[in-house]
Order: C-alpha cells, then structure tokens, then sequence
C-alpha cells in the first residue's frame, strides 16, 4: 500500500509539472489572460480525463493496492472534476475569443461551433453533462443498474472526441519533439492499459479457462445462485472476498454486466456468484440454462485475506452483502477467532445462513443474526452495541459489506470507538465496470 501510495502521488506530481510547463512554453501564445486561462483549464481537463481512464482500466496496481470502494470515491471525485472543466474550459476560450474580436459571447461562440474541432469538443462536453445528470443521486434510483452502465458507454465517445479535438486544437502539446513524444506517451500508456486489462487480458482467459454455467440453484424466491466451472481455474488466482464482471452471451446483451462477488472461496475446480434479483440482467439469472457460456472479467478487489493487519476478525454482512462475508469465512486462512453480524429485516431474508452456520461451526466462529427494523431500540451497529458485542473490537480486522446505509452507519461506529483505519475494509459496489 506504501508503495502504492508513493507511485500514485509521483505520478500525479510528474504530469502536473509537466502539464505546467507544457502551458507556459506553448505556442503561440494566448491572445488574452481570459484565453491563456481557458487553454491551462484545457490541459486540466485532458489530464483528468487521463486520469478517469486510469482509474476504470483495472490496472493490478490500483486495484489490489486500494480495492474498489477507495477507487470508487476517486472516480466520484474525479469525474465531477471533468464535469466542470469541461464547462469552463470552453467558456473561458469563447469569451476570450469575443474579447479578442470584441464581438458578443454568443455570436463567438456560434462561429466556434461552425469549425468542426471545435464542435467536436462542445459534442464531448454535451455528454459529460449527459452522463453527470443522469449519474446525480436522484436520477440515478430511476435507472436500472443496466440502463446506468449503458449510458455510462458514451464516455469512450468522450474520449475519442476529445483525443481529436486535442490532436487538433492542441497547440501545447506541438511546441517540440519532447512535447509530442511526452503527451502522447501518456496517452498510449494510459490507452494501453485500458485496452490490455478490460479487452486484451479478459478475452485470453476466458478464451483459456471457457466458462459455462455447472449448475443454477435458487437460494430463496429472489436469490439465486449460480455455479461456472472451466479449465485450469487456479490459475485465475482469484482469491475469497473479490468479485468479477459477469456477462452471460447468448442470454443478455453484451453490455449488460454486472459486479458480483464470489459466494464460496475459490477452489479452482468451480466459481459460485450468489445474487438478488434488482434488475434486468440479476433477475433472468434463475433461467440460465445449464451449459450456457460465461464471460468473466476479473478477478478484481482487495477485499481479501491478504490485507489482514491482525490475527483476530470480525465479519459484518448485511444483505446480499453476505456474498463475500461468506466467502471469506471459508478461506483457511482465516483461522478460528473470526466474530460474524449478520443484519437481515427478517430470518427469511438470511440467504446462506444455513451456510454461515456450518461454517461458523467447523472453525469455532461466533454468528449473531440481526433482525428487526432500525429504530430507537434497534441500534446493531452503534458504537456501544457493536463494543458489547464484540469488546475487542479493536484488536481485529473489520470486514463490512451491505447497502450503503448500513456500510456507512458502521463506518461511523468504528470511528467513534477508535479502530485503525488499517483494520477497516469495506466493500460498496458503487462501481461497475
């Protein structure tokens, strides 16, 4: 994680130097300080959309450095930063522009739009914002899972509009040779491993390991699980508590995916997803038919063993989030001082538990299910509760997965009763491919 660490900030650090001088030794020079603003705000946007990319490409780095749920909170971050480049950076220019000609903002901004770089990058920008509305929280509980990944799409039509556009328009990155060779160097990496880790990579294991659905049992009326078994599986090196993206050719569309955690730890004989029915793609899981092909990305997360900092665990699931809990209870590694909350509204919505039980019996873990609606006199994860439950706490590793609510109220107590952030792994799902 250290090293990680260092990596990313040396990486950020380089490029905005570089950014910075690319800036000022370019030429020619900005017509007014309005249009030099709007052409820095210019190279601000194209790096962080670099960066966007970087983080949706999967790199082993970033992925099992800092797992999904920190990854997700820098695409959040990140992106709302495109979203307002990419207003202001064309806003700057045009007034600029108008400025220059003395001629009025709209007029200008009319006369840009007739020269096609310039159009190219106002589509782009009309996208973003696309996307960003229809990303915003409100928006967002009216769209599928399905419908949210598909417009998520149109952002590679961003990038490919806004890498012509800079190929173009961009005077800063064509001052010399070291200029272009630098600029376009980043771009190539940050292209490459796009294309290598969600496109070269996935296409030779899948083509390697020829997944098909073993078996499909329904967990209860709407939860299923289905078994995929394949060729030389060990070889994924897929470890408990991660999870792939999931498509199933021939019964959905190829966009159509969805991340779900592996539900048993890998064996290397077979891989089991459990899911419940939210949408589309998880709720026709029940029909696959036996035999059927499956295409894996993955695996992906640090939700693992392997960043354990003590000897001691506690698990905490709530809901379908007891999909890698469950996974991580059967790793060996784990050993025999593992506590496990599990907090469900009811005993019929406990999918696994039955499972949770075995498990818990074969390696001397404690189970406590937590029913009941959270009100007043049902607090399960306020910091007092928590520590009567579990009056170590302290001293273990905290592994936490569930709906949002529940992940952040528990967050919340461990915070309040001084856990190491080391200790805390958390898992969202708030990211998708």
């Amino acid at each position: 994680m250290i090293l990680a660490r260092a990596a990313v900030a040396v990486f950020l650090v380089v490029n905005l130097v570089a950014v910075h001088v690319l800036f000022l030794f370019g030429r020619p020079p900005a017509y007014n300080l309005i249009g030099a603003a709007g052409r820095l705000l210019g190279l601000y946007l194209a790096f962080a959309l670099a960066v966007q990319v970087l983080l949706i490409s999967r790199l082993p780095l970033l992925d099992r450095s800092f797992g999904m749920d920190r990854l997700t909170r820098w695409h959040r971050r990140t992106g709302l930063t495109v979203f307002w480049l990419a207003l202001l950076h064309p806003a700057w220019v045009i007034v600029g522009f108008a400025r220059a000609g003395r001629d009025p903002v709209p007029a200008t901004a009319l006369t840009l739009a007739k020269q096609w770089p310039a159009l190219l990058g106002m589509i782009a920008v009309a996208l973003i914002v696309l996307v960003v509305a229809l990303s915003i929280r409100a928006a967002r509980r009216r769209l599928s899972y399905e419908a949210w990944h598909a417009v998520h799409l149109l952002l590679y039509a961003v990038l490919v509009l806004g890498l012509i556009h800079q190929y173009v328009e961009g005077t800063a990155f064509t001052t010399n040779l070291a200029t272009k060779v630098y600029w376009w160097g980043l771009w190539a990496f940050v292209l490459g491993a796009l294309l290598a880790n969600r496109v070269i990579v996935p296409l030779v294991r899948n083509s390697r390991h020829r997944l098909r659905v073993a078996a499909v049992v329904p967990e209860s009326d709407d939860v299923v699980s289905v078994h995929v078994t394949g060729r030389d599986l060990e070889r994924l090196g897929a470890r408990a508590g991660q999870f792939f993206l999931w498509r199933f050719p021939g019964h959905n569309r190829w966009w159509q995916v969805n991340p779900f955690s592996l539900s048993a730890a890998p064996n290397g004989r077979s891989l089991r997803l459990t899911a419940k029915a939210v949408g589309g793609t998880t709720a026709g899981l029940r029909d696959l038919p036996v035999g059927s092909r499956v295409f894996a990305e993955g695996p992906y997360g640090a939700f693992t063993l392997d960043r354990r900092a003590r000897t001691a665990t506690l698990l905490i699931a709530g809901g379908i989030g007891v999909t890698p809990i469950r996974s991580l209870l059967e790793d060996p590694r784990i050993g025999d001082d593992v506590i496990v909350l599990y907090r469900v509204r009811g005993g019929s919505d406990a999918v696994l538990l039955g499972e949770l039980r075995n498990l818990a019996a074969a390696r001397g873990a404690r189970l406590h299910l937590l029913t009941g609606r959270t009100g007043p006199g049902n607090q399960p994860f306020h910091p007092d509760r928590l520590r009567a439950m579990v009056p170590d706490i302290t001293d273990r590793d905290v592994y936490v997965c569930g709906p949002a609510a529940l992940t952040e109220a528990v967050l919340a107590g461990l915070r309040r009763l001084k856990v190491p952030s080391r200790q805390v792994h958390a898992e969202l799902f708030r990211l998708a491919g």
